[in-house]
């Protein structure tokens, strides 16, 4: 906790200096960048390094257990991990382990064990190869450098709280413009998360086994997943594929470790760490709202559209619409930055969106998930045997990779926590 109050509190410093002395108003790639991602290392590594050697297992969530680091990293290893060329600038951030297991070539290990029990020898016969997914990725990445050079310039966020659009545009007009501008601000930050992506993958880092065909995944730390984003049907599956390795960096360091509102620890711990405009906070501070609206709705409402196919596509149709316009209402300060602006767009619509998600919360209940599941894990039988197994993987087969089962087994156990 000393770790994170001083990197999160570092970070702010950096980017107070920024904004307030400097530039105001603009978006510019200086050194508060690069500080955003080395917070993440530092802050999640100290966590991990916390849960493998100052907890006990059964304290531990799946996933906690899985990313554990059990020795303290070496000087070079550290600032191996922390200052490594390959995300330094733009991230993704990845784990610890992962990171090492790259450095030290075993990163390329079967997901899954086969019918009969053995594991395809054909990871280990010959290292697979990046060069397609690089291909597909630089692709993505020259696509959206086209459109953002091409629609976003007639295509303003700022244009939504012009006067006189505001005064003779209609409603509908007014929506369909909002959605168009958010969508068309996206790929600018597609761009950059899919070269960053590219980059590591042609360093070789990234992959993560094969999938049932025998393809190569080169997706461990793929930022976001644009096909599910521009059709994400809820609010909480658009924030699943958006930044995702922010977004797993607010659970594992916030949400699984606060003692209450994790919701609302997270979007405010979200904030802090993209900067000090206001509009940062005036849009995750809505997100919090959004979010449990949207989570209320869900819990309450979905079973009932789900059981006929017709039905079930007409849901989808009117949650994903539903979906994009809250999205682009909650953004618009993110992206205006200054208070009086995102006032200005917010007071022009009425607030009605946060009018909308307050009555919802007070008409539906709201399901706690987060002591239910805790609740749940500590119930589960099984996690005594694996406990055993993983004291005996410890015993027989230590290493200074820090890794206290294998590379299948970490697989394995991460991808449950992730469905979890």
């Amino acid at each position: 906790r000393y770790c994170f109050v001083f990197a999160l509190g570092y970070l702010t410093v950096c980017q107070i200096t920024r904004v307030y002395i400097f530039d105001y108003g603009q978006y510019s790639a200086d050194f508060s960048g690069p500080m955003m991602i080395i917070t993440q290392k530092i802050t999640s590594l100290a966590f991990e390094i916390h849960d493998g050697m100052c907890r006990r297992n059964e304290d531990l969530t799946p996933s906690q257990r899985c990313l554990a680091v059990r020795r303290l990293p070496s000087l070079l290893e550290y600032l191996s991990y922390t200052c490594n060329f390959l995300g330094i600038l733009a991230g993704p951030l990845c784990s610890y382990k992962d990171y090492i297991a790259f450095i030290e070539g075993r990163s390329c290990r079967p997901t899954q064990p086969e019918a009969n029990g053995q594991h395809d020898s054909k990871c280990q016969q010959a290292e697979p190869s990046p060069n397609m997914a690089v291909a597909q990725k630089l692709l993505i990445c020259g696509l959206s450098l086209l459109f953002h050079m091409t629609i976003t310039q007639t295509l303003p966020v700022e244009y939504n709280i012009d006067e006189h659009f505001r005064a003779t545009a209609s409603w509908p007009v007014r929506c369909f413009y909002l959605y168009l501008s958010l969508m068309a601000a996206r790929p600018k930050y597609y761009f950059a998360w899919t070269l960053a992506d590219a980059i590591n993958n042609a360093a070789g880092f990234g992959f993560r086994g094969y999938d049932k065909t025998g393809a190569a995944r080169w997706d461990l730390i793929s930022n976001l997943r644009i096909q599910q984003i521009e059709f994400s049907t809820s609010f909480k599956m658009f924030l699943d594929n958006w930044n995702i390795q922010t977004a797993l960096w607010l659970k594992r360091v916030c949400y699984e470790r606060a003692t209450f509102s994790p919701t609302i620890q997270t979007f405010i711990l979200s904030a802090i760490w993209h900067g000090v405009y206001p509009g940062y906070y005036l849009t995750f501070l809505t997100g919090v709202l959004m979010t449990l609206a949207a989570r209320a709705i869900r819990n309450n409402i979905r079973h009932y559209f789900v059981e006929s196919a017709a039905v079930k596509a007409c849901y989808d149709v009117v949650t994903w619409v539903t979906t994009q316009v809250a999205i682009s209402y909650t953004v618009v300060p993110f992206v205006l930055l200054s208070v009086r602006p995102s006032l200005t767009f917010y007071s022009s619509c009425y607030f009605c969106l946060h009018i909308g998600s307050i009555l919802v919360l007070l008409v539906f209940p709201l399901k706690r998930t987060q002591k239910s599941s805790k609740k749940h894990e500590n119930l589960q039988p099984a996690w005594p045997r694996k406990l055993e197994e993983e004291k005996l993987l410890q015993k027989n087969s230590y290493s200074t990779t820090n890794n206290s089962f294998s590379q299948s087994q970490e697989i394995s156990c991460r991808y449950q926590a992730l469905k979890q």
